[in-house]
């Protein structure tokens, strides 16, 4: 396997970690950073935040295996 490839699933593996994290934290916690009490509802606006915040990264990881996939086609 290529380095290209070995770093893009550190790297996928590094962000699956970070996502699952976040969800546990989001998901567990009863009370914010503001000391808001955590209903289903603001949980789940707190899950789909970081899911937007979780695009750019996917994003940048989908473009990189599409350079890594043109780079192992034979010309």
């Amino acid at each position: 396997m290529k380095k290209g490839w070995v770093s893009w699933w550190i790297a996928n593996g590094i962000w699956i970690a970070l996502f699952a994290i976040g969800t546990f934290i989001v998901w567990t916690r009863e009370v914010d950073g503001a000391g808001v009490t955590q209903t289903p509802e603001l949980k789940l606006v707190a899950f789909i935040v970081l899911l937007i915040a979780f695009i750019i990264p996917l994003t940048i990881q989908i473009i990189w295996m599409i350079i890594n996939l043109k780079k192992d086609r034979p010309s």
